[in-house]
Order: structure tokens, then C-alpha cells, then sequence
């Protein structure tokens, strides 16, 4: 792929999301504390993809600690890919999708951003039109407060992690056609 700077949308605004019909567009959310280490893989993934040339379809948010903030997201878009940290007892940058269904399939809780995460998944399922969710994960071992640094196996995981996160967007793109 191309490198190509891309910054990471982060808006809490509501007309962004509504600015232009997203239905068919494909939502790369990455959630998680950027300041505590490993457990914002998320928010890092984003940023990598960022610089890379990314098919028309598919958008990224830095989710960060958001929680109810983004429930707009899930009114605007379709198809949502997460990706986050979790404690799993796996080995560190081992790579999981996970298909959620309510809140409690979520990884059990990393950080301040969890409880958030969790009842907003909850509200979403109260909504009207329901997206299609697919969450990554990479495991982690620790939580390191107050540094922005990756462990290097969690660093070494982000280039696949990316290229499942495109393979997948593909998938469910050419299923929508």
C-alpha cells in the first residue's frame, strides 16, 4: 500500500456524522487509553492506518475513551470494525475477531474507557437500526499507566492486525454489492 498521511478523525460533532450519507461506508473505530500503554493499541492502530491509503469505503476514528459520545456512529454507519486491548490470559498480540452481540461479549475490563464502551454497546442495541459489529482485539498483558509506548510484541502485532482489518473491510464490502 501506498503511505499517505491521513489523519485520524476524532469529532464529537453530530453534523459530521450526518454530512454525507455513510451507509455504505465501512467505520474503523479504534477505542482504548492512549496514555496507558499497551491498552491503547486501539487508538495506535488508527494512527498507523492513517498514513495508508485506504479504499474509499472505509473511514477511521480514534474512538479513544468516548463512549456515549459515539453513539452517533452507530446511526451513521453500517458496518462498525472495532479494535481494542484486552486481558485475555492469551499470548500478548495474539489477534482475535469477535462478533458481539451485547455487551457482555465485550473483554472484560482494561480501563475507565470499558464501562463506557460496554453501556453504550447496550444502547446501541436499543436502537432503531442495529450495525453490523465486528470486533478485533489484541491481547495484552499489562496496563502501564502514563506512557504512550507499546509493548513490542503489541507494536510488532499492529501491521497484521491492519491487514485483517482491510481483508475484512473487502469481505463485507463485496457482500453489500
Amino acid at each position: 500500500m501506498k503511505v499517505k498521511q491521513r489523519t485520524p478523525v476524532a469529532i464529537s460533532s453530530d453534523s459530521y456524522f450526518f454530512e454525507k450519507d455513510k451507509s455504505e461506508s465501512i467505520l474503523v473505530m479504534g477505542v482504548g487509553n492512549y496514555l496507558m500503554g499497551d491498552e491503547g493499541i486501539g487508538v495506535h492502530v488508527i494512527q498507523e492506518m492513517a498514513k495508508l491509503e485506504l479504499p474509499a469505503y472505509v473511514d477511521i476514528l480514534d474512538g479513544g475513551t468516548g463512549g456515549f459520545l459515539l453513539l452517533n456512529c452507530f446511526e451513521a454507519y453500517s458496518t462498525v470494525i472495532f479494535i481494542d486491548a484486552t486481558m485475555d490470559g492469551k499470548t500478548e498480540g495474539t489477534i482475535s475477531l469477535i462478533r458481539p452481540k451485547f455487551a457482555s461479549d465485550f473483554p472484560s475490563a482494561l480501563s475507565v474507557h470499558d464501562v463506557g464502551l460496554k453501556d453504550m454497546i447496550e444502547a446501541v442495541y436499543l436502537m432503531e437500526k442495529v450495525p453490523d459489529i465486528h470486533l478485533f482485539t489484541i491481547s495484552i498483558k499489562e496496563i502501564a499507566p502514563m506512557t504512550l509506548e507499546l509493548n513490542q510484541k503489541i507494536k510488532d502485532s499492529i501491521p497484521q492486525i491492519i491487514e485483517k482489518i482491510i481483508n475484512l473491510s473487502k469481505d463485507l464490502q463485496l457482500k453489500k454489492l
